[in-house]
């Protein structure tokens, strides 16, 4: 049964209760499933119809046309802080000075809070990961309870390139990649394959992309079939056991650490991708970024 979805289609959402799976699909393949606020927040709306249903026990996560999602859409990266106003008592004046850190605080922790309740939610969690999964995209999917990934999906956090390294759910990254990995990812913004990593374990599964959603459905119904209270205690269980082990203060870190990340100011030399991108627009900032960044790999022979 195919529940209503968001009223532009970005977001869809349906439910099977012979199975006891909701299906989650980011819908936005224009833009590899990039999401923004509203979407953000449609994905929020339907998680928590599935907190309230009783008679559902997995949410399957997914992106359309063989993508998972490249994370938070960057064409306006100030945007999600909302418009500014004029400091000369002109409520109504648009302001195009950078969001003060209050501001960022305040927005950062309600982005943060969206994280931390897909990271404890109390049903179980299923990720079909293909094509990209990228800043967010890349978190929900090491979020997920099980994640089945595609060998060639790219995953990583390319935007440590231009907002610093103290992105995302810091504590999360380091428990669920390990030290190495984070600092690599983190520290380079470098973009690599599910197969590259695929004997660290990081994901459930890893297999061919043409199995991708198979094999996810697969998970998705072995779990349902658990009792769905068992479920709820020991996703509660395994939430206590990560915070007293792994996520200590992380519920105040990531926020902080992001809205402070996002206050950057950039020496001579240094990419600048929010200015670039005003000066020659998306696209080509991308390029940019990826030409700066770019360093030949030693020719060792």
């Amino acid at each position: 049964m195919t529940e209503a979805s968001a009223s532009d289609g970005r977001v869809l959402f349906d439910i099977d209760r012979d199975t006891r799976i909701a299906t989650i699909t980011l819908n936005n393949p224009s833009q590899r499933n990039s999401y923004d606020q509203t979407m953000r927040d449609e994905l929020a709306r339907y998680l928590d119809i599935v907190v309230d249903d009783d008679d559902l026990t997995v949410v399957l996560l997914r992106g359309a046309e063989g993508v998972f999602s490249t994370g938070a859409n960057m064409n306006n990266a100030y945007g999600w802080y909302g418009e500014g106003r004029g400091g000369n008592g002109d409520s109504s004046a648009p302001d195009k000075r950078r969001p003060s850190q209050r501001r960022r605080l305040t927005v950062d922790r309600k982005t943060f809070d969206f994280y931390h309740e897909f990271l404890g939610f109390p049903k179980v969690t299923v990720g079909e990961i293909s094509g990209f999964a990228l800043g967010g995209g890349f978190e929900m999917a090491l979020m997920t309870d099980i994640s089945v990934i595609a060998r060639d999906t790219r995953i990583g956090m390319p935007a440590t390139r231009f907002l610093g390294p103290a992105l995302g759910s810091l504590h999360m990254f380091f428990h669920r990649l390990g030290p190495v990995l984070a600092r690599q990812l983190l520290l380079t913004g470098d973009i690599v394959t599910a197969e590259s990593v695929e004997h660290r374990g990081v994901f459930t599964e890893t297999c061919e992309s043409a199995h991708v959603t198979a094999r996810a459905r697969y998970w998705a119904e072995k779990a349902a079939k658990m009792p769905a209270d068992g479920v709820v205690i020991a996703k509660e269980a395994f939430r206590l056991v990560e915070q007293s082990q792994a996520y200590q203060g992380e519920e105040v870190a990531s926020y902080l650490f992001h809205a402070f990340g996002t206050n950057l100011q950039f020496s001579s030399g240094e990419f600048n991708f929010v200015k670039t991108r005003a000066q020659h627009g998306t696209k080509h900032a991308f390029r940019l970024r990826d030409e700066h960044f770019h360093v030949p790999e030693p020719d060792l022979t």
